[in-house]
């Protein structure tokens, strides 16, 4: 047996986002809710929705065709390909295999992998597949790639301004600008019914809002104590929140990140030396006994440690946020939509060298904390200069949606929700403004079989 394959990691990185924006102020006031309770309260500016043109396998199309497009990547040169989404529209097909249509074509079909699905961690369960399998001895020396897909939408309620639409696309390889940490990864894995969708006929989750907030933050603390084991295991040295230069966090909405980024600080505290917590963590003395299992709700805790960590999280977790709060929940791109912003706000010599922590959490539920070492190859014209080059050409598209009212943003959902796994079905959304190089639904015919066309690509190359 050969040695593993070194730096194994991202060499590309795709983000897609439906072309039209509900605005979250013009939400509040369609919906009669205060003022700030979107946009201060959850922190969401923006929310990107499809019409009925446009669905899991046109998202995934769009993505992964962009990326082949984007970075020159042959057909032949994918190895492997496993799709994370939870927005189900087959109970047996595959996405994956919805996308063997791009690679048929050239003659490829020797491509592993299928789709997996849990809540909003089945694109970091793909990527974990991808990384074993290029340190496997199945390798073959080709890439993996993974897309990470979803349609997040809500019953009309108080959970509906936290949907959004996207789909992330990933290259993996060895000797990658982006490389994976080895033995430090935390997994917490157990059974609740914090959010699912036991409903097949329908789009819209099953939610306990109050439950999933719990779940979410315990998985983080659980997932955070265990990467700090390992982390000093590996390194012989203590861990905390210092050893990131950058935190990034799935994003169900903005606010619960940065609330998430101060929880991080709270479990430094408690696991602090109490003669050194004095001096690490000052005018916090009254939190010496808090418990974390008893500190989820607790107002006084978190107003404290939101305040402590208020620089770290201008720092190392808000330069994340952009596409998170421009567009709203992808489910499972959304960790890695928040990878694309940091890639985005920060310059080549910013991020060479940084360790990137990264924290997946999906309902039901399955989380994970993980971390990104990036290189120190800061050249231009070298890996890292050419993925942060590529990934800039997706901030003009942000700013080229089209805004759509309130009014019309609900009446999509409803026919959404009112032709949701139709047969026949002929879509009736407008094309006109979706972006160059999109994929877009055609027809359904009797037999549920899709039908896709793609817009044709801008002529100057980007798309």
């Amino acid at each position: 047996m050969g040695s593993w394959p070194e730096d194994v990691g991202i060499h590309a990185l795709e983000l897609y986002f439906p072309s039209q924006y509900v605005d979250q102020t013009d939400l509040e006031t369609h919906d009669g809710a205060s003022a700030g309770k979107y946009t201060i309260g959850l922190g969401q500016e923006k929310m990107g929705f499809c019409t009925d043109r446009e669905d899991i396998n046109s998202l995934c199309l769009t993505v992964v065709k962009r990326l082949l497009e984007k970075y020159s990547v042959d057909y032949g040169a994918i190895g492997r390909l496993e799709v994370g989404t939870e927005t189900i529209i087959d109970k047996s097909k595959s996405v994956k295999t919805v996308l063997m249509q791009l690679f048929e074509p050239h003659g490829v079909t020797d491509i592993e992998g299928i789709d997996t699905t849990n809540a909003c961690y089945g694109g970091t369960a793909a990527l974990f597949n991808a990384i074993s399998w290029v340190e496997s001895s199945a390798w073959n020396g080709r890439y993996a790639l993974v897309v990470c897909g979803d349609i997040a939408v809500y019953a009309k309620g108080s959970a509906r301004p936290t949907g959004g639409a996207g789909a992330v696309a990933m290259l993996v390889g060895p000797n990658a600008p982006l490389v994976f940490d080895r033995g430090v990864r935390a997994t917490y894995v157990k059974h609740a019914y914090d959010f699912y969708k036991p409903d097949l006929t329908s789009e819209y989750p099953t939610v306990d809002g109050k439950l999933s907030i719990q779940c979410y933050l315990s998985a983080l603390d659980n997932c955070y104590q265990l990467y700090a084991k390992n982390y000093t295991k590996k390194h012989k040295s203590v861990f905390d929140l210092g050893c990131f230069d950058a935190v990034l966090f799935h994003s169900p909405y903005c606010k619960l990140v940065q609330k998430s980024l101060a929880r991080l600080a709270l479990n430094d505290f408690l696991a602090s030396v109490p003669t050194e917590r004095k001096n690490k963590f000052p005018n916090l003395d009254n939190f010496n006994e808090v418990k974390l299992t008893e500190s989820y709700f607790d107002r006084d805790v978190e107003k404290a440690f939101l305040n402590f960590t208020k620089d770290t999280f201008e720092v190392k977790t808000k330069p994340s946020l952009l596409v998170a709060s421009q567009v709203g929940n992808m489910y499972t791109p959304s960790l890695y939509g928040g990878l694309v912003s940091l890639l985005l706000n920060k310059t080549v010599s910013e991020l060479a060298g940084c360790k990137i922590g990264l924290f997946s959490y999906g309902s039901g539920l399955a989380a994970s904390l993980f971390s990104i070492t990036v290189s120190k190859d800061s050249r231009e014209g070298g890996p890292l200069a050419k993925l942060v080059k590529n990934v800039q050409l997706i901030k003009p598209l942000l700013g080229q949606r089209h805004k759509v009212a309130p009014e019309k943003f609900e009446a999509y959902l409803e026919l959404r929700e009112k032709n949701c796994h139709k047969a026949p079905y002929e879509p009736s959304g407008g094309v006109e403004n979706l972006f160059p190089g999109t994929y877009y639904l055609t027809r359904i015919d009797e037999l549920h079989r899709r039908f896709y066309e793609r817009i044709p690509v801008a002529t100057n190359g980007h798309i």
